[in-house]
């Protein structure tokens, strides 16, 4: 025999089942928390309710039912079109209490305030270097193994850096859609613009911590803190010698391929 109880539990805040169950004379206590009930027909992934069911099943399906009145492009999920839209209407609704800066999707505001907090969740197993970011772990990873999954489509190079790709194709197709409203100069990516344009302004945003030297940008500023951290993450797998720059490990793996420097 079997009763449905149903008690709050302040843990979980939700409704729990406790299932009494009476089996041979013993009285057996059996608690049901989140049991995935609902099983996907292709994968055999399972879930808890049906509806997060019905969403999953449109990866297999391709189905995309919530489109944008503005640009027409579908989503599977009502709240991935919700996010799309703030696109179009500029709304921001998520700001930092500590510099005000607003964000249309609230997992980014967290990925910035990261900024504030200096936390780092995401590390690396390897080398222990962390990242407050997971995207910047696993492209960081794949120094480590080698890997580069994006290829181009026309000349076949592959890159570990998606962003990479992105610049290596636009020599193919020669787009420049970002151009400068000072020197009429044109870019293939819009943050390439940007770090161009504090040419124009002077503007020099990022300040090391250790000598206060300013740079312009980010990567030069990494570069440059590694003189005072004696990091070396850029290490010859022939012969384990590490290096601060990339650009110094490549002519050193040449001298190991017997090739010009």
């Amino acid at each position: 025999m079997i009763i449905y109880q149903y008690v709050s539990c302040l843990q979980l805040h939700s409704t729990a089942i406790i299932f009494f169950c009476q089996s041979s004379g013993n009285e057996q206590l059996q608690m049901h928390r989140g049991k995935h009930r609902f099983p996907c027909e292709i994968c055999n992934k399972a879930f808890s309710r049906k509806g997060h069911l019905l969403i999953h099943k449109r990866i297999h399906s391709g189905e995309r039912p919530y489109s944008c009145e503005i640009c027409n492009k579908a989503f599977s999920e009502k709240t991935a079109l919700i996010k799309h839209q703030r696109i179009h209407s500029g709304e921001r609704p998520y700001s930092c209490e500590v510099c005000n800066k607003a964000f249309s999707q609230k997992n980014t505001l967290i990925q910035h305030q990261r900024i504030h907090s200096g936390e780092r969740p995401f590390s690396c197993e390897i080398c222990n270097k962390a990242f407050s970011q997971k995207s910047n772990l696993i492209m960081h990873q794949h120094i480590h193994s080698g890997e580069r999954p994006y290829s181009c489509g026309v000349c076949n190079m592959v890159f570990s850096k998606k962003s990479t790709l992105i610049v290596h194709q636009s020599m193919h197709s020669g787009e420049r859609p970002y151009s400068c409203g000072v020197c009429n100069k044109a870019f293939s990516l819009k943050n390439t613009l940007m770090q161009h344009q504090l040419i124009h302004s002077g503007e020099r945003p990022y300040s090391c911590g250790v000598c206060n030297k300013v740079f312009r940008q980010k990567s030069t500023l990494i570069r440059h803190q590694r003189i005072h951290s004696g990091e070396r993450p850029y290490s010859c797998g022939v012969c384990n010698k590490a290096f601060s720059r990339k650009r110094s490990l490549i002519p050193h793996q040449r001298m190991h391929r017997g090739e010009q420097p």
